[in-house]
This record gives structure tokens, C-alpha cells and sequence, in this order.
């Protein structure tokens, strides 16, 4: 492991932390958690906006700019438009991304939610994730936290997957299964 992924991942950890118990203490947890999710779908959906978190060149000045620009426009909580100034002046705003995902985890582990992962051959409809979410949440005795895909290539049925246990009804893993089969006779 190299120097800088480590400290990457150790420093995301301690300043998600510090952004959890910072939010928590101002009854703003909430808030933040939404405003952070905001920041993280920017990130992905603005190329520009990545470019410039990612670019070693970018100067601090410009930096806090944008982001007092993003935040003042969207209404940010002053404690996140703090944190994210804090995180350029000390040198870490490369890490944003990381560390905003980190705090999100956070969020899900302090409410006792479970992370679950679904995929279906077929468009489900919100009525239908729903259900599935609520026989989960029964099954595991827990809150579920449901990410959901539509992957055509699985050909029919349907992909869980909840912490380590998997349930794959999919017809391509049953085709897979019967063609390993016929080569292992």
C-alpha cells in the first residue's frame, strides 16, 4: 500500500468522523447528510466540477470560491460550507469525495441500516423496490438501505445481495451453472 492511499483512507475516516459528531452535536445531522449527498452527485455528475477538486494546480483561492459560490446557492448549512473550507485550506479537499462518502456510511451505521444491493432484468417500479425493501427489512430483522440497478444482461429474475449473503435467481447464472456442468462432464 502506498503512503498517500494510506493516509488517504485514514484521514477520511478521522474528518468524516469529526463531520459526524460536529453535525450531530448541532441537531443538523439531517441537513448535512442531505447537503453532503448534493456535493457527491455533483462530483459525479460534473466533469468540471471533479477536474477541478482532482487538479493539484488549482489554487486555494479559487477553490474556497467555488465552493462558497455552490454553498451560498444552495443554501448549505454553515457548518458544511466551514468544513469543506477547512478541508482546502488544510491541503485535504482531494480527499472531499472519500471523506463524504465516508460520513454518509456513517449516517447509515448510526441509524442501524443495512447496505443492500439489487439488480433485476426487468424496470422495477417504485411500488415493487419498495416491497422488496420492506420483505428485507423484515427478513433481517433491520433497516434496509437499498441500492438498485436495472442490468439487462442478467436476461430474467433478479440479484440481492445483502452484506454477505447473495440470492441470484437470475436466468444468466442459471445458464452459467448449466454450461459449467456440460464442460465438467
Amino acid at each position: 500500500m502506498s503512503k498517500s492511499k494510506g493516509f488517504s483512507i485514514t484521514s477520511a475516516g478521522r474528518y468524516s468522523l469529526a463531520l459526524f459528531e460536529l453535525a450531530s452535536e448541532s441537531n443538523l445531522l439531517e441537513k448535512i447528510e442531505e447537503q453532503s449527498l448534493s456535493i457527491l452527485d455533483l462530483i459525479s455528475s460534473s466533469k468540471d466540477f471533479s477536474n477541478l477538486i482532482k487538479d493539484p494546480t488549482s489554487s486555494q483561492e479559487d477553490l474556497l470560491k467555488v465552493i462558497s459560490n455552490i454553498a451560498d446557492s444552495n443554501n448549505f448549512e454553515n457548518l458544511l460550507k466551514n468544513f469543506l473550507s477547512f478541508l482546502i485550506t488544510k491541503k485535504r479537499f482531494f480527499y472531499v469525495e472519500q471523506i463524504l462518502k465516508s460520513f454518509i456510511e456513517i449516517c447509515s451505521k448510526k441509524r442501524g441500516e443495512l447496505k443492500a444491493e439489487l439488480k433485476s432484468a426487468k424496470e422495477l417500479s417504485s411500488d415493487e423496490i419498495t416491497k422488496i425493501t420492506d420483505e428485507l427489512t423484515e427478513n433481517f430483522s433491520s433497516k434496509i438501505k437499498l441500492n438498485y440497478k436495472h442490468d439487462e444482461s442478467l436476461i430474467g429474475g433478479l440479484i440481492v445481495q445483502v452484506g454477505s449473503t447473495m440470492v441470484d435467481t437470475s436466468i444468466k447464472n442459471k445458464l452459467q451453472q448449466i454450461e459449467n456442468r456440460m464442460i465438467e462432464a
